[in-house]
């Protein structure tokens, strides 16, 4: 085979291959239009499906946001008609107010023209009067001599006796009723609280005796040139009186506790018989270790026995010192003790904390255990070694104010008061010098005569009371009222006196006539 038969052939090749190719890729064509065609009329389908539904689901929504707003409009014009209906009825009120209110000035205007016509008859009535009061006037001054100042003078001086009159009057009957009330609970509170108290009392005293076995002891305690006793005062602070008194030695001291310390060291010296200065001072100083261990125990016995629970033990140390106190002979510890329990019953009745008010009366005068060592009264010594030791706001004022010197502020300082007063006032209590007695007795009865109306007075009770006898012409019942509280106030403010005393006003009146 040559060689253009082979080019020709692998022509023809070619070509029936081309065209055998452009025949299948024709065959594929035609197949994948025709799937196109088949997917556009599918998706045309759905797209006529969708728009339908979306046609029909806007239509649905208008009616629906049709039928809303036809509702809202609907509410709203109800709402629109009620409050016109609301401002009609409103302003047919108004209208009806107005024309009342129109109606009442009119009458008002009447009875105002009515009231100025009145007024001014009134005037002229009070004219005349006026005219006519002074004609009156004029004739009365001549007939009495007395001018218009110096009858109002004495008009005036008519009308303040008498309103003087109706208010002491007015103030008797109100002290009255509050006595008739508060009188009675106080009385059943303090009696009950009294009976549930019993102290013993010792005679006040500065000096302590002290017995010898014989009369040769008071030469050995005197000692060689005086060297013994001189060595016994230098160590306790106190004064040896050795006198003609026999078998006896007096220990004078102002201080108790100096005075119980030479005591006790006196008697041991005599026991042991060995007395030198040297056995002195030991003796001594051993007695004052024991008088300190003996305070502080007697203070704590004291605190246990009230159940007043804890207290400072410096404080405590004062309260066992108060053994060794007296006022007016009345022992301060037994007085302390005794106004504590007095303040927890009354405390207990009237529903306030027993405990506190029985510290605070335990503690009222505890100033008086170092009042004899610093300088200042017991209560500023009492206030401030209680502060000092962190003593409750309510005790501090019980121990500024038990004695008047400061406002009490709590209750509880009240019940103090309360409670001294009668630990101190109570019969046997104190004890008083005679000529003191005497003395306190004369100046109550001078102050009570010093008043106008005043025949005699006379002080009983041992002073406690005092009545005083009024002269009935000067005096009447509602100025002795007066009188006893003035003689009150003053003897508040002259006297110094322990307790309380009673002022009773007399007046009586007598006729008499002898029968011939």
């Amino acid at each position: 085979m040559d060689y253009p038969m082979i080019v020709l052939s692998g022509l023809t090749g070619l070509v029936l291959g081309i065209l055998m190719m452009f025949i299948v890729s024709r065959a594929g064509l035609n197949k994948n239009q025709q799937k196109a065609e088949l997917l556009l009329k599918e998706a045309q389908s759905k797209a006529d499906t969708v728009v339908k539904q979306a046609v029909l689901d806007g239509r649905t929504q208008a009616h629906e946001l049709k039928i809303a707003a036809e509702k809202e409009i609907k509410d709203r014009k109800a709402e629109v008609t009620d409050m016109e209906n609301k401002l009609l009825r409103r302003e047919d009120n108004l209208n009806f107010r107005d024309e009342t209110l129109t109606s009442k000035e009119k009458q008002l205007d009447v009875k105002n023209a009515q009231l100025n016509e009145q007024m001014s008859k009134l005037d002229e009535k009070e004219k005349e009067l006026q005219a006519k009061l002074d004609v009156q006037v004029e004739e009365l001054e001549r007939v009495a001599s007395l001018t218009t100042n110096e009858a109002k003078a004495e008009l005036f001086a008519i009308v303040e006796k008498r309103m003087e009159n109706e208010t002491m009057a007015y103030i008797k009957e109100k002290e009255d009723e509050a006595k008739a009330i508060a009188d009675e609970k106080a009385r059943n509170i303090v009696a009950l609280s009294i009976q549930r108290v019993s102290q013993d009392e010792a005679v006040e005293r500065t000096v302590s005796v002290v017995a010898l076995p014989s009369e040769e002891m008071k030469g050995r305690i005197i000692g060689r040139e005086g060297r013994n006793i001189k060595a016994i005062e230098q160590a306790t602070g106190v004064d040896l009186i050795i006198d003609d008194t026999p078998e006896t030695i007096t220990v004078s001291c102002f201080d108790p506790v100096r005075r119980e310390v030479a005591r006790l060291a006196l008697e041991h010296l005599i026991k042991d018989g060995r007395i030198q200065p040297g056995r002195i001072e030991e003796v001594v100083n051993k007695i004052k270790k024991e008088m300190d261990s003996n305070i502080a125990k007697v203070g704590e016995e004291t605190v246990f026995k009230l159940g007043i629970g804890k207290i400072d033990r410096e404080i405590v140390k004062l309260i066992g010192r108060l053994k060794y106190r007296y006022s007016y002979g009345q022992n301060a510890l037994q007085h302390s003790v005794e106004v504590a329990n007095l303040c927890g019953y009354m405390a207990a009745e009237l529903g306030l904390n027993q405990n506190l008010a029985k510290r605070a009366g335990l503690l009222h005068d505890i100033g008086k255990a170092l009042d004899t060592e610093v300088e200042g009264s017991h209560i500023e010594l009492g206030y401030k070694f209680c502060k000092k030791h962190g003593e409750r706001d309510i005790v501090l004022n019980a121990i500024q104010s038990h004695h008047g010197e400061v406002e009490p502020k709590y209750l509880t300082s009240n019940l103090v008061i309360a409670a001294d007063t009668i630990s101190a006032a109570r019969p046997g209590a104190r004890y008083e010098s005679l000529q003191n007695y005497i003395n306190r007795l004369e100046e109550l009865e001078k102050i009570t005569k010093s008043f106008d109306g005043v025949d005699n007075s006379y002080a009983i009770q041992a002073g406690r009371e005092v009545r005083v006898m009024v002269v009935p012409e000067k005096l009447d019942d509602l100025a002795c009222h007066k009188l006893a509280r003035d003689i009150k106030d003053k003897i508040e403010s002259e006297l110094t006196y322990p307790g309380q005393i009673k002022v009773t006003v007399i007046r009586e009146t007598r006729a008499n006539e002898v029968a011939k």
